[in-house]
């Protein structure tokens, strides 16, 4: 048993050694590390909130649709309890398999406008995000960076808000993409700190 920590903390240090010495030799050469919210990013473009009012304005109409659906379902649901003591059997019975086929159309409904928008923001927040990644390869070359990392995709416990360059990013995107028909923005705020989760 002893000599399986000891075999067990030689491999720790030999497996340790080589990160710290990665840790002092970026140190050392004055790498730099970039922190970006790519999806805060993304949002705060001119083109992305474009995008999102653009979807917005699209989907009203089928969600009216489907707030009249519902309206529907809870007109025969007021219905039959209203004049449960008055109606007849089979009218009943009508009322209760028209409820249940409303139901399962606006289920149906419910389930295809979700998938639509969803596709239709996967691809907006595509078309943005691939010509963001060429604004933040420029931007990192630029000002020196050895790497960015999306804060809200690997867990980060700490960083130096000076790290953070998702406003820069925005800046640039925007100036880079202008948006026909609305006014340049004024620089945006950086974007707030979402605390993460301890593992």
């Amino acid at each position: 048993m002893k000599n399986r920590w000891i075999v067990f903390t030689a491999l720790l240090v030999v497996w340790a050694a080589p990160l710290d010495l990665r840790a002092q030799t970026a140190a050392s050469t004055g790498s730099k590390v970039g922190l970006i919210n790519i999806q805060a990013a993304i949002a705060n473009t001119e083109e992305g909130k474009k995008a999102l009012s653009d979807l917005q304005a699209k989907y009203q109409p089928r969600q009216k649709d489907l707030q009249g659906e519902q309206a529907q379902i809870q007109s025969i649901q007021d219905q039959l309890s209203k004049q449960a003591n008055t109606l007849s059997d089979e009218e009943q019975a009508r009322l209760n398999r028209e409820s249940e086929e409303k139901q399962k159309q606006l289920k149906r409904d419910m389930e295809d406008a979700q998938a639509d928008f969803s596709h239709d923001r996967d691809e907006a927040i595509n078309r943005i995000g691939q010509k963001m990644v060429q604004v933040i390869n420029n931007y990192a070359e630029q000002n020196g960076f050895s790497l960015v990392i999306d804060d809200a995709q690997i867990p980060i416990y700490f960083a130096a808000k000076d790290l953070d360059i998702t406003a820069e990013i925005v800046k640039r995107y925007d100036a880079a993409n202008p948006v026909v028909g609305v006014a340049p923005a004024k620089p945006a705020a950086p974007a707030p700190a979402v605390p993460k989760p301890k593992q």
